[in-house]
């Protein structure tokens, strides 16, 4: 375990990595002692930062919530992080990747909540219920360690990778397409260059969900209504490049788009 005091400054490594662009050697090796505890109280720290700036909590991501990427971490679970206010991209808006340090894009469903989930004890049909609708995403991630180096604990404290998410228009019903079985094929341009299923996120993606409304419960927090769940990557993460066009489709559930410039004359405060 760390110090109160070695928390605070790796958090605060990772905030001068996000506001100046430029990724750090993984926590993992300045900080030995980091543990996944550590490292969610470091993310806590650097979002509880960016609130009293003025940013809120539109919701929620899992992350490492595929068999295979828990097994590359020796894991034997997912991990989470916070999506913000700043972080959910409109679509048909042209993305800097000047604004991040190594950005990828990953596919999947998200799940946007009608009324909060219970904590404790939370189910996957407590999730079917609460859910108001299923809307096809895309999520951006980055990675604030050089070359995407990164541990088990490094994702965690660095918000697990978390960017931005981008939400197509459809909004379908939960009880009117199988959310355990929706094939995704992202293109860019249009090539196809990444397949899969929604499946492969734990069997079930709104298992993932149920595991995240239990997992913050020991946290205090609640998944409340209105806020967008990201519960896992479908298909393989895909580096971006300025010029890079893409779309997912989604079998019964629609498309979304996104397309990357390197530069919208945008960018996040620098604090």
């Amino acid at each position: 375990m760390m110090e109160s005091a070695e928390r605070a400054e790796a958090a605060e490594v990772l905030w001068a990595a996000q506001r100046d662009r430029t990724p750090v050697d993984p926590l993992t090796t300045g900080y030995p002692a980091i543990e996944a505890a550590d490292a969610y109280e470091i993310q806590l720290i650097n979002i509880r930062r960016q609130l009293v700036e003025g940013r809120t909590v539109s919701g929620h991501k899992v992350g490492l919530s595929s068999k295979v990427m828990q097994q590359m971490m020796g894991v034997d679970e997912p991990d989470y992080g916070h999506l913000l206010s700043d972080m959910v991209l409109p679509e048909g808006t042209p993305v800097g990747t000047d604004r991040y340090c190594c950005p990828r894009i990953e596919v999947e469903i998200g799940y946007v909540l009608g009324r909060s989930l219970p904590g404790e004890g939370c189910s996957a049909a407590d999730v079917l219920a609460a859910t108001e609708y299923v809307v096809p995403s895309i999520e951006l991630i980055d990675s604030r360690i050089k070359d995407w180096r990164i541990g088990l604990a490094d994702t965690i404290a660095d918000n697990a990778s978390s960017a931005g998410v981008i939400l197509g228009s459809a909004r379908v019903r939960p009880d009117s397409l199988d959310p355990a079985d929706i094939d995704a094929v992202l293109y860019r341009g249009g090539e196809e260059i990444a397949r899969g299923n929604t499946s492969a996120v734990l069997g079930d993606p709104t298992e993932a969900v149920a595991w995240l409304a239990r997992k913050v419960a020991s946290y205090g927090v609640v998944l409340e209504a209105g806020h967008v769940i990201l519960p896992g990557s479908c298909t393989r993460a895909v580096d971006v490049r300025p010029g890079d066009e893409f779309r997912a489709e989604f079998e019964g559930l629609g498309s979304v788009s996104v397309g990357f410039v390197h530069s919208t004359g945008q960018h996040r405060p620098r604090n």
